[in-house]
């Protein structure tokens, strides 16, 4: 795709508006900010439904904006099965762990795993965690980056630069709860630019939506639900078969809101379990909604562009940059932009909270933890520079990164509401034995969606048998001792 010629004064306006104000409400924020608690957990005064907003826009921005309407344009929805196991999954996050977390008060989650374990697995999973945000996100990073370089006329290093430089000064300055209220403001501004598109295309298609709509039909692109199995059930030509798909995105969430703790620091900064149980649940549905949106959306551009063959996750993008005027094109610019700095402002402060919390062991100096959010905040505009593979929808190559480490975090956690000790290094075992076997899996053309699922159950299992063979070890020698 080729770069917009020019961008209207009015486009670059509002987008310097939106930019500014953020900048400035992050600062003005930051006051309220007077320890660590305040930094990391708003001071566990966070409303429910700023942090279900929240919730929604750091985890779907970017993959939603960009790459979700793109599926639709070259499928159908059968994407949208995938939410509504999301749900299914934050309940379960609601009822088994939450009351973990909010029984000990814990700042940062992996304290339970060190509590329960011991510190040394503590550490190996607060590293696992940074890993993983790291890549997931510097990917998320770099898939905006490169729509706005294409938006406007600006390299791809000045992309990440204007989009980074602004987040990290309100992430540094406000902490969490600017994080948390800058969410909300953002999802309702790329969720706004998406209601906006779509009154557009209404006027840009022949006979508007309802038209659009049926030319849908007729073309069977409105599958939701996938019961046709093809060839080998687990392969990936079943991804998105409807069992496959539900159980897959119930343990994905399960996962992603449970154990990942980028997801449960917001909620851990709710009042209470009712409010933090409402936020989470709350999320799962709004997600199904936003998806739907965007598949919408992403069907009608198939209708406007008559279907021809665009670049992966470029539908979008095409369609900002041939069709709307300016003015709206700034609004949808804005919206990118807050879906991108939504996702990095909250993968810069868990990420700082995790090293502080779990790995420096100074949970009370906020200076610190200012200093400690820079240093990750330089790191993810790194990895989104350095990364270049446009093969894979950033929808799917996000979810496909989490998914070699979430296994193996869902089932140590698992494993923490069993009774009786654990040597660490067989949990250490289990968790390397999760990823193996995700990559195994990816070698044997395993559908994606059975990852999390084979990977739980393989960590669990392997940890618990080690474990089990290792006290029979120690007891033949105390009897031999004797």
């Amino acid at each position: 795709m080729e770069p917009a010629a020019s961008v209207a004064p009015l486009d670059l306006l509002i987008i310097t508006l939106f930019l500014g104000g953020t900048v400035a409400y992050g600062l003005w924020q930051g006051r309220s900010n007077r320890s660590t608690r305040d930094y990391f957990l708003g001071g566990r005064n966070l409303p429910w439904w700023t942090v279900m907003l929240s919730i929604v826009a750091t985890e779907t921005s970017v993959l939603t904006f960009i790459s979700v309407p793109g599926l639709a344009y070259r499928g159908n929805w059968h994407f949208l099965q995938l939410a509504m196991g999301y749900v299914i999954g934050r309940v379960a996050v609601s009822y088994l762990l939450l009351p973990l977390y909010y029984k000990e008060g814990y700042t940062s989650i992996y304290q339970y795993i060190g509590e329960r374990f011991s510190p040394q697995v503590q550490k190996v999973t607060s590293a696992i965690f940074l890993l993983t945000r790291i890549l997931a996100d510097g990917v998320r990073f770099f898939a905006t980056a490169f729509l706005v370089q294409v938006l406007l006329p600006i390299s791809l290093g000045q992309a990440v630069l204007l989009m980074g430089g602004v987040t990290l000064v309100y992430t540094l300055a406000g902490g969490i709860k600017t994080v948390v209220w800058m969410d909300t403001f953002q999802f309702i501004l790329y969720l706004g630019s998406g209601i906006i598109s779509l009154v557009y295309l209404n006027g840009l298609l022949d006979g508007g939506l309802a038209a659009g709509w049926a030319a849908l039909a007729d073309a069977d692109k409105l599958q939701i639900f996938n019961f046709h199995v093809e060839g080998n059930f687990l392969g990936a030509a079943n991804a998105y078969l409807f069992p496959v798909a539900v159980l897959g995105g119930g343990f994905l969430s399960f996962a992603s809101h449970g154990v990942d703790y980028m997801m449960v620091q917001r909620v851990l900064g709710t009042r209470n379990i009712s409010a933090a149980r409402t936020a989470l649940i709350g999320s799962g549905l709004f997600v199904v909604l936003q998806f739907a949106l965007f598949l919408l959306i992403g069907g009608f551009l198939w209708v406007l562009f008559g279907g021809i063959e665009l670049g992966v996750d470029q539908e979008y993008p095409r369609f900002i940059v041939a069709y709307l005027p300016a003015g709206l094109r700034g609004i949808l610019l804005a919206g990118v932009l807050a879906a991108a700095m939504s996702t990095l402002s909250s993968s810069i402060n868990s990420l700082a909270s995790s090293t502080v919390n779990d790995w420096l062991n100074k949970p009370d100096d906020l200076r610190l933890s200012r200093w400690v959010s820079l240093g990750w905040g330089l790191v993810l505009m790194l990895v989104a520079v350095m990364f270049e593979s446009r093969e894979t929808p950033v929808a799917i190559l996000g979810l496909q990164i989490a998914s070699y480490t979430y296994g193996g975090l869902l089932g140590l956690f698992l494993l923490g509401r069993f009774k009786g000790d654990f040597h660490p290094a067989t949990l250490i075992a289990g968790l390397l034995a999760a990823a193996a076997v995700v990559l195994w899996l990816r070698n044997m053309g395993i559908a994606w969606t059975w990852y999390i699922v084979v990977a739980t159950a393989a960590n669990m299992g392997v940890a618990w048998g080690l474990n089990v063979l290792y006290q029979w070890v120690m007891a033949r020698k105390v009897e031999g001792d004797g």
